[in-house]
């Protein structure tokens, strides 16, 4: 397509492993030439968009997400506030990333977190990428939380999944937003992380219904069978994210032009 003159934004929902079908996403937006302008993420939607507006290739990014072994990013504690510490998955995104700040990235990017203890939203524009995607992927009682100026930071899914707000805070004209959390799932609840994951996107899809109006379009995989914890399903998630943006890709043609 050719350059549209309308700004076009991007939220990435939380999900977890689910939130690998943004991947998918983004390939069919980049193969059909929709320009992005600028991108705001919760969660694994802030993980995603932050490494894409980095710059890297998005073959790069699924051949990374595919093949990446749980050990490389899982650093699993004695359980205080969290079973994991984050150290190793924040280091994965420094290197990514470059150790570039938010500010410096090719596209304008937004990354969001919950304040536990003030029960707000925090919005990263500025500052290190791995410290704002680190606070971001938080999921309560999975992630120890992450300490900064006094606040206790934890996942942004928590108080905005799919932070279409901040999207049109950075003053898009058209807004993508993508869904990766169904209504209803067939995946079996096996162990405490499950238990956690879903309690979660429980509580949220019930914040999230009113926010949803807010986008111009919306995209929603169908991720019914797979588990937000199933990082074995990464390709699948993927193909997915591809099906569901080409579904609507005449609208996001018909709204840019």
């Amino acid at each position: 397509m050719s350059r549209s003159s309308k700004k076009v934004g991007l939220a990435l929902g939380s999900g977890g492993a689910r939130g690998m079908a943004h991947i998918g996403v983004l390939k069919v937006l980049k193969r059909e030439g929709i320009p992005i302008d600028c991108i705001a993420g919760s969660s694994i939607g802030s993980l995603v968009g932050a490494i894409y507006a980095h710059g890297h290739d998005l073959d790069m990014i699924e051949s990374l997400a595919v093949h990446l072994k749980r050990n490389v990013w899982l650093d699993p504690t004695i359980p205080r506030r969290g079973f994991i510490t984050g150290k190793k998955v924040k280091e994965l995104i420094r290197l990514l990333t470059h150790d570039k700040n938010l500010e410096d990235l090719s596209l304008p990017m937004a990354v969001v977190a919950t304040d536990l203890t003030k029960r707000e939203r925090v919005v990263f524009r500025t500052g290190p990428v791995s410290f704002a995607v680190r606070a971001s992927i938080s999921i309560p009682g999975i992630f120890e939380p992450v300490y900064w100026k006094g606040r206790t930071l934890v996942d942004g899914g928590v108080i905005d999944r799919i932070p279409i707000s901040v999207v049109q805070e950075m003053d898009a004209d058209v807004i993508i937003a993508v869904d990766v959390v169904p209504g209803a799932t067939s995946v079996r609840i096996k162990n405490i992380f499950d238990v956690i994951t879903q309690t979660l996107s429980v509580m949220e899809r019930e914040i999230l219904n009113q926010r949803l109006l807010r986008a111009d379009i919306l995209i929603q995989p169908d991720l019914t069978d797979i588990s937000s914890t199933a990082f074995t399903d990464v390709a699948e998630c993927i193909r997915r994210g591809e099906e569901a943006a080409l579904v609507q890709l005449d609208r996001i043609k018909g709204l840019i032009k």
